[in-house]
């Protein structure tokens, strides 16, 4: 037990002394506080005690205090945290889905160790090793735990192909499986290269190095470089990618702290697309990293930032592994973009309140109109060339383009909840898959010629409601009565003390009819969107093409109907948008 006490206060220790925390006046109080505390519970409590959890819940309550992102990761969870960051993981090389307690190959990597013994899309895995890989016990955390493994080891899938009743059997020896964080790059038109960057890992740089290879040997000019939904990563990653668009010597962040131990990292002047237009697409989930790329190109009038408001970011985390290889990633720094702009929203309100922003934001109408944004004059900043840009909750962009939403609707996402799609295109490719290939041998002739006929979409519907999806509105009183009250809980207080029982009773009934009939003719139009259709129907194409060729290929139909990228293919053709935005793009 001794020696537990001691490992115990030895993580508290070096938790409070990392970086000079020891100089803090209160700090030696405290921690003689802490350790006096464990000491007590040690020597004096009536049972015996585990230590390790105690301590654990206790890190996590500490940095909850702090901001809210210093987080604690135990020991077991290392690793997959790490691993798209890093970039990599050992494993078979194949994506799945799990459909009807069944795992579905999506895809299989090129060069893989799946593709090298013959696995492809639309197989499905029924036996690992000796393990029975279908049913109820089967989950994602199942999958990893049985395909997963060290470089080198050899498993043993048996795998259901077509209509062939006999199980193939295949043997993969695992091996390093790279987790690319560009997984779609293409040619928009003759002189425009479009890059989807999904997160700022380790191989990062290199992959956008290969991208733009290959697009500057296509004759590329221009780049759309798109950063929505991208989280972040690591910073000095964020500094590379940054570096591509600019000359010599020009700031591309900073990082400061009370301590006055923060960096700047200034360009190198080497980057590979000084010259041409530039685009940036973000939105509400492009955090940290993808807003110092995006701030960076803004605050230097390099290129044009559109969509909507980024997340809000601003704080550096420094990972620190305690002496069980747990890992706390604990905030270090604000980072600052070129002008000075700190863009990290408020925390003050608690946690709950900060990662009920995004929700808020929805609500005051912002994914719609860029009217409801308002910036105080105080978080203005002004750039080399006289733009104004605006610091404190996010990257504004230069061109705001709202959130579609008249293509969403609660079929399509029950539909995508229930994996009607994956189980649907998985039977089709069953009996449809040669047929596929030979009338459309590449992508482009998939691209451009296939579509989703009334027939097979009829055939879809049909499918999905035998599986229990249907387009139609369900009435759960219960649910309407819970909104009821809430909406009229002011209305219902006056009612109550009314004196007159008749009316009382007649102008609740008024008031219930007219909610629930508002809320059924709201519930029907989300049901049927007059762009739900195509939009069930061009998914429905994207999941097609991903098992005939590609991810990165098959996310090329999604950017045929995207506003914010059609936009921006337009918005690069015309030179008095960038004049008017006095972007440097020579």
């Amino acid at each position: 037990m001794k020696k537990t006490l001691r490992f115990v206060i030895s993580l508290f220790l070096l938790f409070f002394t990392v970086n000079g925390f020891a100089q803090n006046p209160s700090y030696q109080q405290n921690a003689g506080k802490m350790q006096q505390m464990l000491q007590a519970i040690n020597g004096m409590y009536v049972d015996t005690v585990n230590f390790m959890p105690l301590v654990e819940k206790g890190i996590v309550e500490m940095l909850k205090e702090l901001d809210p992102h210093s987080v604690y990761i135990p020991k077991k969870d290392v690793q997959q945290t790490n691993e798209p960051l890093e970039g990599k993981f050992d494993g078979i090389g194949v994506t799945f889905q799990l459909i009807k307690d069944t795992i579905n190959v999506m895809e299989v990597i090129p060069d893989g160790p799946s593709d090298k013994v013959g696995l492809r899309a639309g197989d499905k895995i029924l036996k690992v090793d000796t393990a029975i890989a279908c049913g109820k016990h089967v989950n994602n955390k199942w999958v990893q735990n049985h395909l997963r493994g060290v470089k080198g080891t050899k498993v043993v899938v048996g795998i259901k192909r077509g209509r062939n009743p006999e199980l193939l059997e295949f043997t993969i020896t695992r091996d390093k499986i790279p987790m690319n964080s560009v997984n779609v790059s293409f040619m928009v038109n003759e002189h425009t290269g479009y890059i989807k960057l999904d997160r700022f890992a380790m191989t990062s740089p290199n992959e956008v190095h290969t991208a733009l290879t290959k697009l500057n040997a296509r004759g590329m000019k221009n780049l759309i470089l798109d950063l929505r939904g991208n989280g972040g990563g690591y910073l000095d990653v964020a500094f590379q990618i940054s570096d591509i668009f600019l000359g010599a010597d020009q700031m591309i962040v900073y990082t400061d702290n009370f301590r006055k131990t923060g960096q700047q990292f200034l360009s190198t002047g080497k980057g590979e697309f000084q010259k041409g237009k530039l685009i940036v697409l973000v939105d509400e989930g492009s955090a940290s990293a993808s807003e110092i790329v995006s701030g960076c190109i803004q605050d230097w009038d390099r290129g044009l930032v559109i969509g909507r408001r980024t997340f809000g970011k601003g704080l550096v985390q420094k990972p620190l592994y305690l002496n069980d290889q747990s890992m706390v990633r604990l905030t270090i720094s604000h980072y600052y973009t070129p002008t000075g702009r700190c863009i990290q929203k408020p925390y003050n309100d608690g946690l709950e309140s900060y990662f009920n922003d995004l929700n808020n934001r929805s609500k005051h109408g912002e994914f719609l109109t860029a009217d409801s944004i308002k910036f105080p004059d105080s978080l203005k900043y002004t750039t080399p060339r006289g733009r104004t840009v605006y610091g404190g909750g996010g990257i504004m962009p230069d061109i705001f383009i709202p959130l579609d939403t008249s293509k969403y609707s609660t079929f399509y996402n029950e539909l995508a909840r229930k994996g009607i799609f994956g189980s649907f295109t998985m039977d089709y490719m069953e009996s449809h898959r040669d047929e596929m290939k030979a009338k459309y041998p590449d992508f482009e002739a998939y691209k451009n010629n296939f579509e989703i006929s009334d027939e097979l979409y009829a055939d879809f519907i049909k499918y999905a409601k035998k599986e229990g999806v249907s387009d139609s509105v369900k009435f759960v009183f219960s649910s309407y009565l819970q909104g009821f009250l809430k909406e009229n809980k002011g209305k219902l207080d006056s009612l109550y003390h009314s004196s007159n029982d008749f009316e009382k009773q007649a102008d609740f009934d008024k008031m219930l009819t007219e909610y629930i009939s508002k809320q059924s003719a709201e519930a029907l139009r989300l049901k049927n969107l007059n762009k739900a259709p195509e939009y069930i129907k061009e998914y429905l194409k994207f999941e097609i093409a991903r098992t005939l060729f590609s991810y990165g290929e098959a996310y090329e139909v999604f950017l045929t109907s995207d506003d914010t990228f059609q936009q921006a293919v337009k918005i690069m053709n015309d030179n008095k948008i960038f004049k008017k935005f006095k972007v440097n793009d020579k």
